[in-house]
């Protein structure tokens, strides 16, 4: 037993001494802080071993290059057979890309994963390294998806440098990490899942990767805030980062890329979970409204933009006469301080007296919606509930609203027009100031407002 650090340590005492450095200052500390005591920020400490130090070998400086003579190289991509997740990659598997996916617990990753390492296997060498489920429980999971593994490796594995062997012995395509957090290197002391082993375990997964030509997709973990477990760095060093949304009672998901090196940022993939794994959605917009109310006070569509793809969505409203002295306001799937915001404008240029009622805005399907097209369908959920009085369940409102109520131009309108139209729905209400710069598609009405009161005669 060694007592000379300060704690109880049994085993081999190491011949390096440890010390635990802060990566945003360089405060140096015989012990790990969850907080660095000198910069303030979190999760910031790696294990550094000092011992003999050898001479750093210098490595071959690199020929400078004129970048106007450099060769264009278009990188050949690996479809893996499901449409959604092609679509948010640009196309399919980069090789020597690293792809770090990422999402709540339970919402598909692994089945994902699955599907794709299955769909590979058909011409690649696919592995799936398997560091949270064993051999036994893969195979089950595989027969409740009716996916034929047959050609699918697992390795069922955690420790790094004999994943990384396996790897190069096997001469594998793409490999599957599920998950990054359990794998661990042995040239760390600290525990799998730390700061240092993440960030040295997905280094030398991406030097590998590099260096071999495989597809290395590893699957992250998420924390409370909905922010991928680790360091930021991870996020850095690989090439794509996906996140994987949705609310678990619900049967849909979306795939979104917040980073991708090999293509655009702004594709979304939407999928249905089902008995038999996830099924890629082509026809989003038919699929949300599938269950729509008609008739009903305080349903409104809009139609939204998730990077290309328009998608049209119900937003619900909900205004009750409160009990409570302090009126209750709820939101799913958009932003509250908007929809705060939202609800003040109704009361300040519309004259409805908001302040005694609880509101709760929901947009079915589960679906979040972040851009501001959609603040006219909101108040129209909110008036219409209010006065009990339905939109014409034919019409889509669109449209970002202003602090002075003027009633502002959108993007993307034609295209929000056009798949609008080719759901059925005859009429559309839409800023003055889109409708001037599209061209109008046959079989829709199309209704021009600057101000929310235009909006409210046109809708009322």
């Amino acid at each position: 037993m060694d007592f000379s650090r300060g704690r109880l340590y049994r085993g081999p005492v190491p011949k390096e001494r440890t010390d635990y450095v802060c990566q945003s200052c360089g405060y140096r500390s015989p012990r790990s802080y969850g907080r660095c005591p000198r910069c303030g920020e979190w999760s910031s400490f790696v294990e550094e071993f000092e011992g003999p130090r050898t001479p750093p070998r210098r490595p071959e400086a690199a020929e400078l290059r004129v970048l106007g003579t450099l060769e264009e190289r278009i990188p050949g991509r690996s479809r893996t057979g499901i449409s959604e997740l092609d679509r948010v990659l640009g196309g399919g598997f980069v090789p020597g890309s690293v792809v770090l996916l990422g999402g709540d617990p339970g919402i598909g990753k692994s089945t994902l994963l699955l599907q794709a390492l299955a769909n590979l296997s058909d011409r690649l060498r696919a592995v799936y390294v398997s560091g949270e489920e064993s051999p036994g429980q893969l195979k089950l999971r595989a027969k409740r998806l009716g996916v034929d593994g047959k050609a699918v490796l697992v390795l069922p594995e955690t420790c790094l440098e004999n994943i990384l062997s396996r790897l190069s012995e096997s001469e594998a395509s793409v490999a599957g990490v599920d998950s990054i957090q359990t794998v661990s290197s042995v040239d760390l002391e600290s525990s799998a899942g730390s700061v240092g082993q993440l960030r040295e375990c997905t280094a030398r997964f991406v030097e590998f990767a590099k260096k071999s030509g495989c597809v290395v997709v590893l699957v992250g973990h998420v924390t409370k805030d909905g922010t991928l477990a680790g360091p930021r760095t991870l996020e850095h060093l690989v090439d794509t980062v996906l996140y994987f949304e949705g609310e678990r009672g619900q049967p849909y998901r979306i795939l979104r890329a917040v980073k991708n090196r090999y293509g655009s940022t702004n594709e979304v993939g939407v999928f249905e979970m089902t008995e038999k794994g996830l099924v890629g959605v082509s026809n989003a917009s038919a699929l949300f409204l599938a269950q729509r109310p008609v008739g009903v006070p305080g349903s409104v569509v809009v139609a939204t933009v998730e990077g290309t793809r328009p998608i049209l969505v119900e937003i619900q409203a909900l205004v009750s006469a409160s009990a409570l002295g302090t009126p209750r306001r709820a939101t799913l799937g958009l932003d509250p301080n908007r929809v705060a915001v939202l609800t003040a404008l109704v009361e300040k240029k519309l004259g409805l007296q908001l302040a005694g009622h609880d509101i709760f805005v929901n947009v079915a399907g589960g679906v979040r919606i972040d851009e501001p097209a959609s603040d006219l369908g909101v108040v129209a959920a909110l008036v219409s509930s209010f006065l009990d009085r339905p939109v014409e369940a034919s019409t889509v409102v669109l449209g970002e609203v202003g602090l002075a109520g003027e009633v502002r131009a959108i993007g993307d309108a034609e295209a929000r027009i056009r798949e609008a139209a080719a759901l059925g729905f005859r009429r559309c209400v839409l800023p003055v100031a889109s409708l001037e710069q599209l061209v109008r598609p046959p079989g829709i009405e199309l209704r021009g407002v600057r101000t929310l009161q235009e909006a409210w005669e046109c809708l009322f």
